[in-house]
């Protein structure tokens, strides 16, 4: 399920979904009202969705889609990639957050990795967030492991991934895991890259 006002990223997203093998397009809607009455009418894997709509907020909308379609992924498309705009989606249930401006294997690859467990962020989006906060190490009484974990389930990476690019094994990931979220008190891997932000960790 697709959301866009602008007539051609909505068309270029469309054509996108329609061309690959991977995906099925439900529904496309270039409206809040449009969207909330499919989110009732249709069922749908992943929601697609610009922030910024013409007859209201796209945030409304993914709060929706996270309350009455707890399985679904959700990802953002949007023009901005700001601290603010990528925080406040996350917080509203988003899993995902790319630029309208992503190459078509960069958002395909994204929506893939997001229905395989992940929480991709664009590129771009991870560069600038990366640039403007800097780790505090003590924040939350982390060890240097913990934290090295974090930083990658912040990037979108699945447990498995990680424990891959850390040389350890799948049940030592889910161990530090564990750890992290009870350190940081969260249950979601949303809520983790949200904490991971917040408090300066990545």
């Amino acid at each position: 399920m697709v959301v866009e006002d602008d007539p051609e990223v909505l068309q270029r997203f469309t054509s996108m979904i329609v061309a690959s093998p991977h995906f099925q397009l439900v529904i496309a809607c270039d409206n809040v009202a449009d969207a909330s009455k499919a989110l009732d009418n249709f069922q749908a894997d992943v929601l697609l969705t610009d922030l910024g709509l013409p007859d209201g907020n796209g945030l409304d909308l993914i709060r929706q889609a996270y309350q009455t379609h707890p399985a679904m992924h959700i990802m953002v498309i949007s023009a901005f990639g700001d601290e603010k705009h990528v925080i406040n989606a996350i917080e509203a249930g988003a899993t995902g957050y790319i630029l309208k401006d992503d190459d078509h294997a960069e958002v395909e690859s994204a929506i893939l990795q997001m229905c395989a467990g992940g929480s991709p962020i664009s590129p771009a989006v991870a560069s600038h967030l990366l640039k403007r906060l800097r780790p505090e190490t003590d924040s939350a009484n982390l060890t240097k492991m913990e934290l090295g974990v974090l930083q990658l389930i912040a990037k979108g990476f699945t447990a498995q991934e990680a424990a891959d690019m850390k040389y350890i094994s799948y049940h030592t990931v889910t161990s530090h895991i564990k750890n992290i979220y009870r350190k940081l008190h969260i249950s979601t891997r949303a809520e983790a890259v949200q904490e991971a932000i917040r408090r300066r960790l990545v």
